[in-house]
């Protein structure tokens, strides 16, 4: 199979679809790889490690698509790609499909065969494509959390950590998922009170378990965030409803409870975000305040991180991508009904139903 791995262009993302360590494994069995020039530059890979590594570089994305039987990327794509993408064409990546309706509408006037990352499931429920990322973002929303706590950013002027004599800060973290767990960690590390929310019992009783003793848990409900608001200086909201919306756990008539200056980070933004004031920022202008409160809702934080997130993500996908380039989707999918569960769009079609549910419409939507 022909795999192409295009640039990415979405506003300042920096990370690559693939490693040259990729490239390899599939060059070695048989497949042909297409790296577009410098894709890699930002992730620390250029292109002499790809070439070296088997893959063809070529000038343009324009080529990469042009080529490709299969497209490996990293976010979703945006509209100058949207006239790239050729039907039967294999789209392989992170789409959430359910906080973009024009997304969706283009993906399946394309005709093409698209593979969200994010919806492949594991045996236990787990998802295995969207797990590293959730553990960089979730770490990154108290690096982030803790900057934008500070007076020049108009923040409270707050250290997280607090000093001898002078308490620490307040995390309240929605969500004992991947992101919750990573980011109480990190909040915990640095000397903050952390309080973690979740409906889901035993996701507490693992929190409970693992973590040190001034990170609690309590049962998520309206009154215990309500309450909980009031004192908070950062929220975390790491909710997650797979391939589906997430719910809006924050609304705007809660802010006026909080202290102003207190900071949000919405790491649910890619799914339409858990908090209703939450819009899709970048990192080239990342933050906003509303009623006071400070806003970091970047839609992709790990694209900060590209080494470390490049690598990740290249661990869990890889063997997905020899599966779907070995046998092709079909076969691919028939095999492995955990990959099927990636399907989103087929040629037009949606075969995912949280899509439909997202945006109101039935079965018969095409």
């Amino acid at each position: 199979m022909k795999i192409g791995i295009p640039k990415e262009i979405k506003n300042n993302e920096n990370r690559v679809g693939m490693t040259p360590a990729g490239v390899l494994e599939l060059s070695k069995k048989g497949h042909e790889v297409y790296v577009q020039s410098t894709a890699g530059d930002f992730s620390g890979f250029d292109d002499k490690d790809y070439h070296a590594a088997g893959a063809t570089i070529l000038p343009s994305i324009d080529r990469v698509y042009e080529v490709s039987d299969m497209i490996v990327k990293v976010k979703e794509p945006i509209e100058q790609e949207y006239g790239l993408i050729k039907e039967n064409q294999i789209v392989f990546t992170y789409f959430h499909f359910a906080s973009n309706q024009n997304l969706t509408e283009a993906m399946m006037r394309s005709k093409s065969v698209c593979i969200a990352y994010e919806t492949v499931e594991d045996k236990d429920g787990t998802l295995p494509l969207l797990t590293p990322m959730s553990e960089v973002a979730g770490r990154m929303a108290i690096q982030q959390g803790a900057k934008y706590l500070e007076k020049p950013v108009k923040g409270k002027g707050l250290l997280l950590g607090g000093v001898p004599g002078v308490p620490p800060g307040k995390v309240l973290v929605l969500g004992a998922g991947v992101v919750g767990i990573q980011a109480a960690k990190m909040a915990a590390g640095l000397g903050a009170q952390v309080t973690v929310l979740d409906v889901n019992m035993n996701r507490l009783r693992h929190v409970n378990d693992i973590m040190p003793s001034h990170v609690v848990t309590e049962f998520s409900n309206e009154y215990n965030i309500r309450k909980h608001l009031k004192t908070t200086d950062l929220v975390v909201g790491g909710v997650l409803i797979t391939g589906a919306k997430a719910p809006k756990l924050v609304t705007r008539d809660m802010l006026k409870t909080m202290q102003p200056g207190a900071v949000i980070v919405d790491v649910a933004v890619d799914q339409g975000g858990c908090i209703e004031t939450t819009r899709p920022t970048t990192h080239e202008d990342p933050a906003y305040i509303i009623d006071d409160i400070v806003h970091y809702c970047v839609a992709n934080m790990p694209g900060a991180v590209p080494y470390t997130s490049t690598l990740a993500l290249t661990n869990v996908t890889l063997p997905y991508i020899l599966k779907l380039a070995d046998a092709g989707w079909e076969k691919a999918c028939d095999h492995d009904p955990l990959l099927a569960k990636g399907l989103n769009i087929v040629k037009g079609a949606i075969v995912y139903d949280p899509i439909l549910e997202a945006f109101g419409w039935d079965e018969t939507y095409a």
